[in-house]
């Protein structure tokens, strides 16, 4: 892929649930090894954002396009949808996503949990697929808990567990949604280092997150929404050292002050 082509480009997107329009007009491009970071209050449409990029949720307006490829589309407004199934499938197992609420099945071993998606999506052969979970449990550093139930880990080990797992699909980019708001201070820290250790490496990724401090030593590029839309822009410099818009200016200050 040349590297002038993003990995992410999404144009001019907009969501609505019912009559409440969640996103208004959105752009965000993500090209391989950037780093961005969205911030803004509860409610301006950050995870909706995400979500839409992973086509998890249907946006009713606007382009997205993975790599080049421009997502097909079928019907109009609430209507519409993807066309094509495939497309999807594979948009979405490029695009791997780490949630809040780490999401792990607690019938699987942590193991198990990491190495369930590359053989039953991708059909990788299973030692293999093996070989790759310890190898991103070592990484994030708790290969010690390859056999332990997810029930017997602390919130920082499950999450890492779930970034183990996302990695383990070999994506061309990560989405981050608020990966260390379920979190106490000190584990949220075990969450942050394997996130930043992640960025030096030069992965892909998108994050939305609460952590201001985290925002501003990762990313490349950082995007404020407010209601739906960008308000403001730019480098992680610029944003917290030098913000120019009042409502920037703020949330930082309650965020700071929180």
């Amino acid at each position: 892929m040349s590297e002038d082509i993003p990995v992410i480009a999404i144009r001019n997107l907009h969501k609505r649930y019912g009559a409440l329009e969640v996103l208004k007009g959105v752009d965000i491009t993500a090209h391989r090894g950037d780093v961005v970071s969205l911030i803004g209050s509860s409610g301006s449409g950050k995870s909706t954002l995400l979500r839409c990029a992973n086509l998890l949720e249907d946006s009713q307006q606007g382009d997205i396009t993975f790599k080049g490829e421009p997502v097909h589309w079928k019907g109009e407004g609430l209507q519409r949808r993807p066309a094509d199934p495939k497309q999807v499938l594979r948009i979405r197992t490029n695009l791997s996503m780490v949630f809040q609420q780490f999401n792990l099945w607690s019938h699987l071993t942590i193991l198990q949990n990491v190495m369930e998606a590359p053989v039953t999506v991708l059909g990788r052969d299973r030692e293999e697929a093996e070989a790759a979970a310890r190898k991103y449990l070592d990484k994030v550093g708790i290969g010690d808990k390859a056999d332990a139930w997810p029930a017997q880990l602390s919130g920082g080990q499950q999450q890492r567990a779930a970034i183990a797992r996302a990695l383990c699909m070999e994506p061309e980019a990560l989405l981050f949604d608020e990966p260390t708001s379920a979190l106490d201070p000190e584990l949220e820290q075990e969450v942050v280092r394997v996130i930043k250790g992640l960025a030096d490496e030069g992965r892909t990724m998108l994050i939305v997150t609460h952590d201001m401090k985290m925002a501003h030593d990762v990313s490349d590029h950082v995007v404020f929404l407010h209601q739906g839309l960008i308000e403001e822009e730019g480098a992680p410099e610029q944003l917290f050292g030098a913000p120019k818009s009042e409502r920037l200016q703020g949330f930082l200050s309650s965020t700071m002050a929180a």
